[in-house]
């Protein structure tokens, strides 16, 4: 799958994510109705958003974006909804164009062995996951 297409398919779940945790938060704190919904969107949205910045990051070194909008790439996951438009102004001005490079050691081997490298990067997103759910939410 190209970079584009992932892209912005992980920008607009992290965007849904991030409208579901609301909700929850909302029922939690302003309603006091239940925390159920918190219990299962934080999590959910954790994992968009560890998902956003790895692959960002990826992205960022296989477009070889400025240091500006690598970094506001990864800002746009921190507040709410900005992923879509991030993802879609970049697509625009052309910095979500192409494949991914054999010829840069960071993504070279999404080339070669893309079910591989897939599955490595889902690991490690899993791992990195696990352990946040370990530490606990940004909130305690």
């Amino acid at each position: 799958m190209k970079p584009q297409k992932i892209y912005r398919i992980v920008a607009d779940i992290e965007a849904v994510t991030w409208a579901l945790l609301i909700f929850g938060m909302l029922l939690k704190y302003a309603f006091d109705v239940t925390e159920v919904g918190v219990k299962i969107a934080g999590p959910v949205h954790g994992l968009a958003f560890i998902s956003f910045i790895v692959l960002t990051v990826l992205v960022w070194a296989n477009n070889r974006w400025s240091p500006l909008r690598g970094l506001v790439g990864l800002a746009s996951a921190v507040l709410p909804f900005c992923t879509v438009p991030f993802e879609r102004s970049s697509a625009k001005a052309g910095a979500l164009d192409g494949d991914w490079r054999a010829d840069n050691p960071l993504t070279a081997p999404l080339t070669g062995h893309p079910r591989l490298a897939a599955g490595v990067l889902g690991g490690g997103i899993l791992v990195i996951f696990a352990v946040m759910l370990v530490i606990g939410g940004p909130f305690g």
